[in-house]
């Protein structure tokens, strides 16, 4: 039985980050566990730059396949992207194809410096060449088939994370 305690992940995630980042890094939360986690990150490490966010619904590779799904959200880059340093955050890592497709649309807003990647839980499998600057947990084997984790938060902020049947 997989046991995650996510309030612990995101201290772990912290600490972590704390060395690298500067108070005009910027930090972009990938809908929508992405995004909460980044709201936490982005208070404990102390950040001057707004809060960024991307919904990747548009950018999917299978988006002709599967079309959109419920619940879109809004982009928002409330800062300027060109030569900004930039973390994508996103709670749980799988095949790099979310990754990827939030690379694509940030540099639809511009070209930054840097951009790096920050995630609570690497679940490995990866499709794509993407690999997280910090990562709070790897797991050691893939989850069984038909399974995913997926980071909850509730109305006093704090976090969750489940293994739900996909």
């Amino acid at each position: 039985m997989l046991n995650l305690d996510a309030e612990t992940l995101c201290e772990t995630l912290i600490a972590q980050m704390r060395p690298d980042v500067t108070p005009d890094t910027a930090l972009v939360g990938i809908h929508t566990g992405g995004v909460w986690l980044a709201r936490r990150l982005h208070d404990a490490l102390g950040l001057t730059q707004p809060l960024g966010s991307i919904d990747i619904s548009f950018y999917r590779d299978d988006f002709k396949a599967k079309g959109l799904h419920g619940g879109l959200k809004r982009s928002d880059l409330p800062f300027t992207v060109d030569g900004a340093r930039v973390i994508i955050v996103d709670d749980v890592l799988y095949t790099g194809r979310t990754t990827r497709a939030a690379l694509n649309e940030l540099f639809d807003f511009g070209r930054p410096q840097r951009v790096d990647l920050a995630v609570l839980v690497d679940r490995g499998e990866r499709e794509l060449p993407v690999s997280p600057r910090w990562c709070a947990h790897q797991l050691d084997r893939p989850l069984p088939a038909g399974q995913r984790l997926q980071l909850e938060c509730e109305d006093s902020g704090k976090l969750n994370l489940r293994l739900i049947d996909a």
